[in-house]
């Protein structure tokens, strides 16, 4: 019975919740991991009875083995989603029903503010793999040549920041979406859909990458290429970023998805609004587009305090 639920939700996930890949891995992954512990916990193979009579108690024992395995808060809170989208899959195929696992609550995540950089420093790191060849040996392999890559970096790193494109997103663009239009139809999470603008210089990184690529183009591969002509995987786009930090003498947490929150954050501030900045983000709550304003009021201060600073000095 329990293999057949959990294949049945993952299913459902994938089909009709059209959960992002990561997603439905990251779940399957937590709804094991609670799996594994209860069986030891139990003592007994996991059958209908036995998921209707757990208790909070053995939902806390679960959260509990996680801490000390050293999970984080928000590893626990999607694992805690996880498990209460799984019983309420149970739930409403009328399997089982347990009102605990229905009603479970996530631990409270640390409060963090977005990490922005500077519109300088945003800059420079895009222009980075162009005129320093920085990101050029990003994926480098057998028949390719180093000069393309780094117009790749340039292009996929002006997406992230002057589009405000999940790294995913831009990775998940093909050659049929080329030449960007000048408004982009972007599928997010969820497989939301929204309508983002692309600048020229965008548009025109992106054209300089195409040229440059040595791989034939069909209309459904994907836009930007590993060495080896296969996809291009984030962790090549996250290597590239490591190497740059480095180079420019940038914090450990600028990150790829750092320029999106700088996208965010230099719009907020140079006088955006809120909602229109949740639609460009696809935000699905404007709560989450709201921490935006917390970083933009951190720069205020820091601005003043600078021009304190030098007006004590002067």
């Amino acid at each position: 019975m329990y293999a057949a639920a959990r294949k049945d939700w993952l299913t459902w996930l994938e089909t009709e919740r059209r959960a992002a890949a990561r997603t439905i891995t990251a779940y399957s992954s937590d709804l094991d991991d609670l799996t594994d512990f209860l069986v030891s916990h139990l003592g007994a193979p996991l059958d209908r009875q036995a998921l209707a009579d757990l208790t909070h108690a053995d939902f806390r024992a679960w959260i509990a083995a996680r801490r000390r395995r050293g999970m984080s808060a928000t590893s626990n809170a999607r694992a805690i989603s996880a498990v209460r989208s799984f019983f309420r899959r149970l739930d409403r195929t009328g399997l089982v029903h347990n009102a605990i696992a229905l009603s479970l609550q996530a631990p409270k995540r640390p409060h963090r503010t977005p990490r922005a950089i500077t519109p300088d420093q945003a800059l420079d790191m895009i222009a980075a793999p162009v005129d320093t060849g920085a990101g050029a040996g990003a994926g480098a392999g057998a028949g390719a040549g180093a000069g393309w890559q780094a117009l790749r970096d340039h292009a996929v790193l002006s997406l992230l920041y002057g589009a405000g494109l999940r790294i995913s997103e831009a990775l998940a663009l093909t050659v049929a979406d080329a030449p960007l239009p000048r408004t982009l139809r972007v599928a997010g999470k969820g497989n939301k859909t929204r309508i983002v603008p692309v600048l020229p210089q965008v548009r025109a990184a992106v054209e300089a990458c195409r040229a440059a690529c040595p791989f034939d183009e069909t209309p459904d591969r994907a836009l930007f290429l590993g060495a080896r002509g296969g996809q291009l995987r984030p962790e090549i786009v996250q290597a590239a970023v490591r190497r740059l930090r480095g180079s420019l003498g940038l914090p450990d947490t600028v990150t790829p998805h750092a320029l999106r929150h700088s996208f965010a954050t230099h719009l907020l501030g140079a006088g955006g609004d809120l909602r229109s900045i949740q639609e460009l983000l696809g935000h699905a709550s404007l709560s989450t587009t709201q921490i935006y304003t917390e970083v933009d009021t951190e720069s205020l201060y820091a601005t003043y305090a600078r021009a304190r600073d030098a007006s004590a000095k002067a």
